[in-house]
Order: C-alpha cells, then sequence, then structure tokens
C-alpha cells in the first residue's frame, strides 16, 4: 500500500487538472459526486484501471471501493467485457437500427429477474426511473405518485424531491428549475414507515398511479426495507390498483443475480436497472409484465424514445457482464469478502472509541459515524459528516479509494481479495485510532 505521507504531497497532476476543468465545466465536474464537495479539497483524476484498482494522473494507486459507482462487479477491464467490446467496436458503434445484441441483453435480463416479461433499454438509470413512471401514468390513467425521503431516482423533476445522493451530500432537497407544477403530483413519505404508508393510501389512494422505492437504499448510505416495509407496499399497491415501481438501479444484479427483489421477496410490477446492466457503458432499463410495458409505444402510446438505446457497444459490454455472472457466480465469495470487510472496519471503529454503525447487504456497505440505527433519512442525517470527511482523506492518503460522501455506498467487486480487504482494514485502524487521538 502506498505511503501516507508521499500519496498527500503527491496529486499535483490531479490538482492542476481539477483547476483546468473548473474553468470548463460547472464545478469542474460532469456529475456533482466527483466534486469531493461533502469532503473538501479537489478531487483526484483518474488516468486507468485495472481489477480492483485506479491509477491517478500522477501515478498514485489506489484500492478501489467505488467501482465507477456500482456496475464493476467483475472489476475493472475484465477480459470477457474487454474481449465483447472490441469485437463491437470492430463493426460500429451505433446504427439507429435495430439489432440482435439488443435482444440478447433483454433476454438475459427477463431470465435474471423473475417479474420481468418484457423490457425497454435506454440509455441511463435516470431515463429508465423517468420512463416507468410515466408508464405508470399511462397504465393507470393517474397523477399522483409516492416517493420516499432519501431514495435517489437520478435527476428527473418529478423526483428530485427530498433526494439522497448528491442532493443529501450538499443539502439540497430538491433543486432550482424545479418547479412546483412539476412536482405537485409526488408525495414523499419517510422511509421504512408503515403507517405513513397505510396513511397516504387511505387519503389518496384512488389517485395514485404508482409508488416508487429502492429496496436496499445505496444514497443515503446502504439502509434497508424492513420485511413489513416490503409487505405493505405489495398489499397496499395492490389494493388500490397503483403500480409498485422496484428501483435496482443500484442493487440489480449487485446483491444477487435476481436484484434485491429476489432477496427480499417482493414481486414488483415494473423494475428500473441501470450500472451493473450495462457493464460500465451508459445503459438503463425498465422493465415488468407484459400487458404494463405493451403501453410503450410504438406497441401502446405511452411516448419514450432514444437515438442511442441499446446501442451495440453498451449491449455488448452486459451482455459480457451478465453472462460472466450467470456463468461463474461471484455471490458467495463477495459475500465472504464483504462480511470480512464490515467486521473490520467494525472492529476498528469499536478500539477507536468512535460511535458508528455499519449497514450491509451483499458487496454494499456503508459505515455511517452515528451510532444511531439507521432505517430512514431522518436518521442518516444526524451523521457525523465533519469525522467522515477525516476518515475519508485519511484512507485516501492510505490508498483506500471510498465514497466522497457519507451518504454514499461503498462496493466490493470480484477482484478484491483477502489481502486487499485485510490492508484495508490496517488502514482504517489506522487513520480512525489517529482520529481518537487526536480528538
Amino acid at each position: 500500500m502506498n505511503n501516507s505521507t508521499s500519496l498527500a504531497s503527491n496529486r499535483k497532476l490531479s490538482k492542476a487538472a481539477f483547476q483546468r476543468a473548473e474553468k470548463l465545466m460547472p464545478g469542474g465536474v460532469n456529475s456533482p459526486a466527483r466534486a469531493f464537495g461533502a469532503v473538501g479539497e479537489s478531487p483526484i483524476f483518474i488516468d486507468r484501471a485495472e481489477g480492483p484498482f485506479l491509477y491517478d494522473l500522477d501515478g498514485n494507486r489506489y484500492l478501489d471501493y467505488i467501482g465507477s459507482w456500482g456496475p464493476f462487479i467483475l472489476g475493472h477491464c475484465h477480459p470477457a467485457v474487454v474481449e465483447a467490446l472490441e469485437q463491437a467496436i470492430s463493426r460500429g458503434t451505433s446504427y439507429g437500427a435495430p439489432t440482435e445484441a439488443e435482444s440478447e441483453l433483454a433476454e438475459r435480463i427477463i431470465d435474471a429477474v423473475a417479474t420481468i416479461e418484457k423490457v425497454r433499454l435506454v440509455n441511463s438509470g435516470t431515463e429508465a426511473t423517468m420512463s416507468a413512471v410515466r408508464l405508470a401514468r399511462g397504465f393507470t390513467g393517474r397523477d399522483l405518485l409516492v416517493k420516499f425521503a432519501g431514495n435517489y431516482h437520478g435527476h428527473v423533476d418529478s423526483l428530485l424531491v427530498a433526494a439522497g445522493s448528491s442532493a443529501a451530500t450538499l443539502g439540497v432537497p430538491s433543486s432550482p428549475g424545479v418547479t412546483a407544477g412539476t412536482t405537485k403530483d409526488t408525495i414523499v413519505l419517510e422511509y421504512n414507515d408503515v403507517a405513513g404508508l397505510q396513511a397516504a393510501f387511505e387519503q389518496h389512494g384512488r389517485q395514485i398511479a404508482g409508488v416508487i422505492f429502492e429496496p436496499i437504499v445505496g444514497n443515503m448510505g446502504v439502509v434497508r426495507a424492513s420485511q413489513e416495509f416490503c409487505q405493505s407496499l405489495g398489499k397496499l399497491t395492490k389494493q388500490h390498483g397503483a403500480l409498485l415501481i422496484c428501483d435496482e438501479v443500484m442493487t440489480g444484479f449487485r446483491v444477487g443475480f435476481g436484484g434485491a427483489q429476489q432477496l427480499l421477496g417482493m414481486e414488483p410490477d415494473l423494475t428500473t436497472l441501470g450500472k451493473i446492466v450495462g457493464g460500465g457503458l451508459p445503459v438503463g432499463a425498465y422493465g415488468g409484465r407484459a400487458e404494463i410495458m405493451d403501453h410503450v409505444l410504438p406497441a401502446g402510446e405511452v411516448f419514450q424514445a432514444g437515438t442511442l438505446s441499446g446501442n451495440p457497444l453498451a449491449t455488448a459490454a452486459g451482455c459480457a457482464t451478465l453472462q460472466t455472472l450467470k456463468d461463474d457466480p461471484p455471490y458467495a465469495m463477495l459475500e465472504m469478502l464483504s462480511a470480512r470487510l464490515e467486521a473490520g472496519l467494525s472492529r476498528a471503529a469499536e478500539a477507536a472509541g468512535v460511535p458508528h454503525t455499519i449497514s450491509r447487504v451483499g458487496s454494499m456497505m456503508t459505515l455511517f459515524f452515528n451510532s444511531e440505527p439507521i432505517r430512514n433519512w431522518e436518521a442518516a442525517s444526524k451523521c457525523d459528516t465533519q469525522r467522515f470527511a477525516r476518515y475519508f482523506w485519511g484512507m485516501m492518503d492510505r490508498g483506500i479509494y471510498l465514497p466522497c460522501s457519507q451518504y454514499e455506498a461503498l462496493f466490493v467487486s470480484a477482484a478484491h481479495t483477502e489481502a486487499n480487504i485485510d490492508a484495508t482494514v490496517a488502514a482504517a485502524e489506522e487513520v480512525l485510532g489517529q482520529m481518537s487521538n487526536d480528538e
């Protein structure tokens, strides 16, 4: 592992690159999650990646626990994915016409996710959730949508209310430019609050088109839906004729091959996917029962389109990734490695006397700097973000690349090893111990 002193002082090229970027792009980034706004200082610019490692412009190596915010469950530059991309790019990057690769990826998704009978490919998770919400409204003929505080469903206007992710990190519950008219049909409830959900349906049941939720939240840190909450979601939506939209952009193929809905025993009407389904390239998807999906144009009247949807490179990477996950499932190994990391981080925090709780589902995990159990955004928002920032930079200076926000999940990949996990725990012991001594 890199020496912490040398890493901290050897980021000159990254700093220069950020100064250049700030002149060209708002905040110097193309997504606010990359800006390091919650932890201070400037972001590190990456030159290349391989396996579980990232390499910055200055040649520093980092053990990566982000994996491009989730897609690289197999690690960076997996041979099967690289080979598939090389073969695809030699035939052209986009045609604006149907290809068999689109059908292959669709078949793989339908084969893996039991509740999906038909699927539409798009270019991002945001497109997937936006389209699923429009479809729910078009299918039911209703206007109201229920979402939950701390659940992030992309930057769709009607869903950018009490969002997690960058919105939470920056303390912005919504955004200028999102009109009152756009959000007036969105009902925001507390996550894991069964009584609140029941009350909303009692009051608005006949007007609710759908409920969108993350079965395992990743954008206020990792928070799992309770069994009672999951059961109530399924029961109330069916009872009132609303659609249940399961946002698995982050959890799809991550916590299991069939997604979080398989893990939690849920049967949503619509599912949104992204990240892993594209193997690291820009892909999203939404799907569900055929009778619902057949309302999408041109089979039906609900409009949705995309010039680059299902492009050959993205479908090639997605197919290679899903085939590898099916033929050589890494989930047992990921569970072992992730449990080892969870236990190690917990020991390190306890030894340092740092108030904390750890939440993990499979290879998704968050170390919360808050001893209170995290069940919703109200609890998550009480975390000590200043202490997290100190921890973040201490780990970065020791070559451990973590999410730059308390309200994000870290991801373990199949490319990580037990030695990588143990090195991470050793770094955490050092950092947390030093933080405790300083305090």
